[in-house]
């Protein structure tokens, strides 16, 4: 009797000393569990697009730069009669202060209605190959599409296949 007293004494001892390792080897494993990679988890294909190579491709893109072109001509002469007024500084008369006032409210009115008129116009284009740029990531399987001007700085390397420019300008000349 005393031989399985010192036994279920021994067996007591021992639970303690492993009773606490029982709770740690759980979360352990579970700690463990989250650090390795799960199987759900597909790996996500990326690739990039040039945008402004493909805004600059685009049919309709003639129309936009011509009209910054008439822009720039037209707010490029009210520029030339500015400049001299303000070269005067605090010398300025008060017939050219208010001259100047009024060109430069001028030109102030043209460049916003400039802007308007150009910003109609590249919507649909912008609006086009963003259509052509979900199709052709749809079309590789991919799932993030970046810029390749914005990535130019973050990305170190990426292979050729995963440029969709080409696809997209393809796509775009196409509507």
């Amino acid at each position: 009797m005393l031989k399985n007293r010192h036994a279920s004494v021994l067996t007591m001892k021992m639970s303690l000393k492993f009773g606490f390792l029982a709770p740690a080897l759980v979360v352990g494993g579970f700690a463990l569990g989250t650090l390795a990679p799960h199987a759900q988890t597909a790996p996500q294909k990326i690739a990039f697009v040039n945008v402004a190579l493909v805004l600059k491709a685009h049919p309709d893109n003639a129309a936009v730069v011509a009209l910054q072109a008439k822009a720039d001509a037209e707010i490029k002469v009210l520029d030339d009669q500015i400049k001299p007024l303000q070269a005067q500084g605090a010398k300025i008369s008060a017939a050219d202060k208010d001259k100047l006032a009024q060109l430069i409210a001028t030109a102030q009115a043209k460049a916003k209605e400039y802007d308007a008129q150009i910003q109609a116009k590249v919507t649909p284009l912008t609006a086009q190959v963003d259509t052509a740029v979900a199709a052709a990531a749809k079309a590789n399987g991919v799932a993030v599409v970046m810029d390749a001007a914005t990535a130019n700085g973050l990305v170190v390397y990426a292979d050729a296949s995963t440029d969709l420019t080409k696809a997209v300008q393809d796509a775009v000349a196409k509507k």
